[in-house]
């Protein structure tokens, strides 16, 4: 009889287990998992050599190190006991379930904009398509009495929309489609926008002046994607911006640093419609925020000794292996952080499915002095018809300790 009763509690578990994942939304699963790369959310919650969605990633912020969450579906230590609300609520209000405020690191401001239907495939996604990792959250190193996060509900209140998406009528389904990524999963103004000082995207969407006009953030210069010809998108076809966040290069430029991992984890894995969608978006918008510049010639000795062999004479490159620097628009962005960075550190090309060699650029931190680099850099951005300010030793030597004190977001 005992066994009887034991068999038939196994019967009844293995019944209820089965009706739990006969309820399971396969085909939300799958869109979310597209969605999630879309979003590139493996390459902030994944720490190197740890576990994917695990977290732990560092990131810099003004105030101190804080580091990202474990967002598996595991119940001790990542969303698994989330409701879909709960999940809902930290993407596009920026609250945990716990009720404490998340850090405006996470993109929250523009996760919000997503619809219902995707929000509800991703979160499909997280609860039964990823790998529970059981791995306890890190507190920030933020010292107290900043690290209070009750200040981040005031400053939610100040700066944050959480309103959805709202197609324009007057635009074609395929450009409100680009926006709509753009706003909002892909989050391209989380690095590529302004900010003011208390850290706020100075504008969430092209209704705002500001909006993708290059920003400053953790140690590299996140470019114009406006259609300004010196230092945006204005010298790119279509085309050619598909092409680069395919393969993270084109004619015009290579994709280096936090972006050649967005290309790596992200864009690479986004379908032709959707890439095409976001390329008609932000060829639409009008040239913003670069500067008037006099243009200097100085440093061509060192560009000649160091650069000319790989980038040739005329700053061409080669096409498809080695960046063209003239007409280059990393080369003429207003902020040249990134650029001081690749001279320093060197850099690889992003490593796509679609391209399988890759090319790597020799660092020249021990080559050369800040003087040399602002030079050097100088004479890139004044000359073959470019025409950008000229870079200051002293901006140099800061980015040089940037790097010696280790800061590099993955």
């Amino acid at each position: 009889m005992k066994l009887m009763k034991t068999l038939g509690l196994a019967a009844l578990l293995a019944c209820a287990a089965n009706a739990a994942q006969a309820h399971v939304d396969t085909e939300g699963v799958r869109r979310g998992a597209y969605l999630a790369r879309v979003s590139d959310c493996i390459a902030c919650h994944s720490a190197p050599g740890g576990k994917e969605n695990a977290g732990g990633l560092p990131m810099d912020t003004p105030v101190g190190k804080i580091y990202s969450t474990n967002i598996t579906p595991d119940k001790e230590t990542g969303i698994g006991d989330y409701s879909y609300e709960d999940f809902a609520r930290a993407l596009r209000r920026g609250v945990a379930k716990e009720g404490h405020s998340l850090y405006p690191a996470m993109p929250y401001t523009s996760f919000a904009r997503i619809n219902d239907d995707d929000m509800r495939d991703l979160y499909a996604y997280f609860m039964h398509g990823v790998q529970p990792v059981k791995q306890a959250n890190r507190d920030s190193d933020i010292p107290w009495p900043l690290s209070m996060r009750w200040p981040l509900t005031l400053w939610r209140w100040m700066f944050h929309d959480d309103s959805r998406y709202q197609p324009d009528a007057g635009k074609s389904a395929e450009w409100n489609r680009g926006a709509y990524l753009v706003q909002g999963m892909a989050h391209c103004g989380t690095c590529h926008t302004p900010r003011g000082a208390a850290f706020q995207e100075v504008a969430l969407s092209d209704k705002k002046p500001g909006y993708l006009t290059g920003a400053q953030l953790a140690g590299w210069y996140a470019g114009n994607l406006t259609g300004d010809a010196r230092e945006g998108l204005g010298g790119w076809s279509a085309e050619e911006l598909v092409q680069y966040l395919q393969t993270g290069r084109n004619r015009h430029t290579a994709a280096f640093g936090p972006m050649a991992e967005v290309v790596h984890y992200s864009s690479q894995h986004i379908n032709a419609a959707d890439l095409s969608a976001i390329a008609v978006y932000l060829k639409s918008l009008p040239g913003a925020g670069a500067a008037d510049v006099a243009p200097v010639r100085t440093g061509a000795a060192l560009f000649f000794e160091n650069c000319a062999t790989c980038h040739q004479a005329n700053g061409q490159g080669h096409d498809q292996v080695v960046p063209a620097l003239a007409g280059s628009s990393a080369v003429m962005a207003r902020d040249a952080t990134s650029l001081i960075r690749v001279v320093l550190e060197g850099g690889v090309n992003a490593r796509t499915r679609h391209l399988a060699w890759e090319y790597s650029m020799p660092g020249y931190a021990q080559q050369m002095s800040d003087q040399e680099v602002a030079d050097v850099l100088t004479y890139m951005r004044q000359s073959w018809g470019n025409a950008a300010s000229p870079v200051a030793a002293g901006d140099v030597a800061k980015v040089r300790g940037i790097v010696a004190a280790g800061a590099h977001p993955k």
